[in-house]
């Protein structure tokens, strides 16, 4: 066990954790709603530090994040827990486990790790990062120290006091929404109260400068709504910036959601249509592998910049200093184009 960051004592041993936007107050005895931060006689430990219950590498596409290292690999570890309970979880196995479990696997391995399978960057994801935060913060600072990147796929269900405290060491972040971000979906399927500290989480990101993309995951008939869609491309212009790239994935049934189908391309089309219109630049279709809308196209021109096939870049045609080819037009890509020859993900455990 580690003690817990971002805590504070209260009366009769109990302690309010201040790292998501729950912010339990957990009584002595008690852990908090993502079942791996304890409190004992008053102080607050994390579980799961050290213990990753998976370590993979994977290409940076997968998480999915297309405007940042492009090409890249990465070390991807996550613990079990989470402050979710998303009907839908295609990670449920880990993200739902009561149990403490886990191969240790502390900061300084897991960065040997990184190195010794030629990764150019870690990845805290599978399960919701926030909940392992002490973990993932030692292990991000460890690895700055030697030239890594940082990268948090994440629910964004972070308090501004976590995101302001890893902000130095989080270089990019794939916040998921789900839904379309329908606060009554999310109740509903996911056993979140109130979405606000998601769009709180996004703009502290902005503020702190880490490189965000947004992901959202069309589920059909219960959060494929058009216009909830639009209504968050255009929050996300308004508040992130209109070149955010915007991830629109087709959902697959799993866990507790398997009587409903995948979703239909024609509506991640209409998705798609309805991002661009509300003003944004880079929007893409993703768990749909050759779809042309996997592809960047240049804002400016409509050149085609770089082409994709699931997690692997088929064609790079970007200019040294990423520019459009065609007009000149400068493509937000953030760090460099990685050549690793390397498209598809391997478990280590």
């Amino acid at each position: 066990m580690r003690e817990a960051m971002l805590y504070e004592k209260l009366e009769n041993k109990k302690v309010k954790c201040n790292l998501c936007g729950r912010r339990c107050t957990i009584n002595n005895g008690g852990t908090g709603f993502c079942l791996v931060r304890k409190n004992d006689e008053g102080i607050l430990y994390s579980l799961v530090y050290g213990k990753a219950i998976s370590a993979c590498v994977d290409p940076i596409g997968k998480k999915p994040l297309s405007h940042f290292n492009p090409g890249s690999s990465v070390m991807s570890i996550a613990t079990i827990g989470c402050n979710f309970r998303c009907q839908f979880c295609d990670n449920w196995m880990i993200s739902q486990e009561k149990k403490i479990a886990g191969r240790d696997f502390p900061p300084e391995d897991v960065v040997k790790a990184t190195r010794d399978n030629g990764c150019q960057g870690i990845s805290y994801t599978y399960t919701e990062p926030t909940i392992f935060f002490e973990y993932a913060y030692e292990t991000a600072k460890l690895s700055h120290q030697v030239g890594f990147f940082n990268t948090f796929v994440t629910n964004g269900y972070m308090t501004p006091e976590a995101i302001k405290t890893i902000a130095p060491y989080l270089d990019a972040a794939t916040v998921d929404f789900k839904g379309g971000g329908d606060p009554e979906f999310y109740k509903t399927f996911s056993a979140v109260p109130t979405v606000e500290p998601i769009y709180e989480s996004l703009k502290e990101m902005k503020r702190n400068g880490i490189h965000v993309e947004i992901t959202n995951l069309v589920v059909p008939k219960i959060g494929d709504s058009i216009e909830k869609i639009r209504e968050l491309a255009t929050w996300i212009k308004k508040n992130l910036g209109e070149d955010t790239p915007f991830h629109l994935l087709r959902f697959h049934p799993d866990y507790k959601l398997t009587n409903i189908p995948s979703t239909p391309i024609e509506t991640l089309e209409k998705a798609y249509a309805a991002a661009k219109s509300a003003g944004l630049n880079y929007v893409y279709i993703g768990n749909v592998p050759g779809h042309p809308a996997e592809n960047t196209y240049c804002p400016g021109c409509n050149e085609l910049l770089i082409k994709r096939f699931s997690f692997e870049i088929t064609k790079w045609n970007l200019t040294k200093d990423m520019r459009c080819p065609v007009c000149g037009r400068e493509i937000p890509i953030k760090g460099k184009l990685h050549a690793s020859g390397y498209a598809y993900p391997y478990a280590l455990f």
